[in-house]
């Protein structure tokens, strides 16, 4: 897989999933646009990283739950690195708690990160696709929001929510030759899942067929795939990464 000549930008790529995406897709050639809201240190680490293997990226500042700063962010990346081929719509946080205890802001934020987010970056980004009747759209679900998981209705809602995006935005722009796929992945030890107890590993552990806990360069190779000229034929799907702890 090369995508020399392609412009990839990854949103909420600083730290965690998003990082190795991104890494990922630049060891491939594409010149990544590395997003950050807050953790400036995170992304010029991730930028140094790829600079250091030859790659070539430039980290941009956004908040992306904002409609107007989504909008800024794709053009800023279309004005300096040229129009974005890959989107991976990856940015995210998790605000747990029982749904009897949740705050509103609670529910307001997760939903707003995660989901609105995904409308508003993509809603600016396609238009130059549809331009070029070519482009790959990834939006980083998870498979609580295929499952369910106690105390994160709200995360639940979102990421569930990011599948029916994925499936109507596919049929909507198909026709311009524009992918848009989802991946769903497991349990993956980030900063999201640092609040987990040992007991629940544990337990995730005993349910996973494969037995081990995945990890961020796991979802990078799929994301890279689905970004590929080999998966062209592919779209309005959900591939979960997860070691078979979801089958549906």
């Amino acid at each position: 897989m090369n995508f020399s000549g392609k412009v990839a930008l990854v949103t909420g790529s600083s730290s965690g999933i998003g990082a190795a995406i991104a890494k990922e897709l630049a060891a491939k050639g594409a010149t990544v646009a590395i997003h950050y809201r807050g953790n400036e240190d995170g992304a010029n680490a991730v930028a140094a990283a790829i600079r250091e293997q030859g790659g070539a990226c430039t980290t941009f500042q956004a908040d992306v739950s904002q409609v107007d700063e989504a909008a800024a962010l794709i053009k800023a990346v279309s004005k300096e690195l040229g129009g974005i081929d890959i989107l991976v719509n990856n940015a995210g946080l998790t605000r747990d708690t029982l749904l009897m205890t949740m705050k509103e802001d609670a529910w307001d934020v997760v939903i707003d990160t995660n989901l609105k987010s995904v409308y508003a970056v993509t809603r600016a980004a396609i238009r130059g696709m549809l331009k070029r009747r070519t482009g790959r759209i990834i939006n980083i679900t998870s498979v609580v929001g295929l499952a369910g998981q106690a105390g994160q209705t709200n995360y639940a809602a979102s990421k569930a929510g990011i599948i029916g995006f994925t499936k109507s935005l596919a049929r909507e722009i198909g026709s311009r030759s524009i992918t848009v796929n989802a991946v769903a992945p497991g349990y993956v030890p980030t900063k999201l899942t640092d609040v987990m107890t040992d007991d629940q590993r544990v337990a995730i552990l005993a349910q996973t067929p494969l037995g081990r806990l995945g990890t961020p360069e796991d979802v990078a190779h799929a994301v890279v795939f689905l970004a590929s000229d080999e998966a062209g034929f592919i779209t309005g799907q959900v591939l979960s990464v997860d070691g078979g702890l979801v089958m549906m």
